[in-house]
């Protein structure tokens, strides 16, 4: 084990043999997460009503625990320990595993014979689906909402790319609405920071500059999750031909099967998947305000 410093903060990093300083500073999820705590954590200095201003908090060290290569030179994957705690030795959780964003697309297809805008529109729409074997999950058939990790370029294009690999469909970055930032939008350019609550019930203002974007697992990963989504109106007998495709990139090890629902069942055919539920989630609330 070495002990090394990164740009992105002054504190310690432990590193196991194999890992060198510059294949971590290639390494953007730690960069990000190590720039994103550092921040959040200077705000109990500078923020007069922060809750833990009074006894603050400092990144004390991390212990980079296990990690994973891609292509057996280029970081994948970090396992991870941040030594979190104040003045009085009381410390914060800080197992982590540090893996980046990734992108969901919700795909919709309406029958092109459907009037637009009419009642049967939202009776017709579908979503598209795919059924998969996800391991960690002890599933060889795991039903969620079309998603992949984003390596390089824009959240927008990791989506398309996704799309295409996954469901077939080329569709251009432009094509592509970020339910996301729809929704921090509607709150309006003078919406509040988040509030934290102090244990007494009042709340203060915490800006953190967190992405607008859904964590599936803040208690144990970085991984942040933008939802996008796209409608089209297709031919009504090429619905049948999508359901039970295979795609996927095979070299890959990916054995999709595609599945077609209506999109007013999302909520139970996707309850498993917290991609899902946030989709029905941020497109029914943009629907009902008018903002979709």
């Amino acid at each position: 084990m070495t002990t090394i410093r990164l740009s992105a903060a002054d504190v310690d990093i432990v590193v196991p043999e194999g890992l060198s300083q510059e294949m971590l500073e290639n390494f953007s999820p730690l960069n990000r997460w190590l720039t994103r705590l550092t921040k959040s954590l200077a705000q109990q200095h500078t923020n007069p009503s922060h809750p833990f201003r009074a006894e603050p908090y400092a990144l004390r060290q991390v212990t980079i625990q296990s990690f994973d290569l891609f292509g057996g030179k280029r970081v994948g994957f970090l396992k991870l320990q941040a030594d979190v705690r104040n003045a009085r030795d009381e410390s914060l959780p800080g197992a982590i595993f540090l893996r980046g964003p990734s992108v969901a697309m919700l795909v919709l297809l309406v029958p092109d014979d459907v009037e637009a805008g009419s009642a049967r529109e939202a009776e017709e729409r579908r979503v598209v689906l795919t059924v998969q074997p996800r391991i960690p999950a002890g599933s060889l058939g795991f039903v969620e909402l079309p998603a992949g990790m984003v390596d390089n370029g824009t959240f927008a294009g990791a989506a398309a790319k996704e799309i295409e690999e996954e469901l077939g469909l080329v569709i251009e970055e432009s094509e592509l609405t970020n339910l996301s930032d729809l929704v921090a939008g509607a709150q309006g350019s003078d919406a509040q920071p988040q509030q934290q609550q102090r244990s007494g019930g009042s709340s203060v203002d915490v800006d953190e500059d967190l992405p607008e974007a859904v964590y599936p697992s803040a208690g144990g990963c970085d991984e942040f999750i933008p939802v996008f989504v796209h409608e089209r109106r297709v031919a009504r007998e090429s619905l049948d031909e999508w359901t039970g495709k295979l795609t996927g990139l095979r070299d890959d090890g990916e054995r999709i099967t595609l599945k077609l629902i209506k999109m007013k069942d999302l909520w139970k055919e996707g309850r498993r998947d917290a991609k899902c539920l946030a989709a029905v989630a941020l497109w029914e609330g943009l629907k009902r305000e008018g903002k979709l």
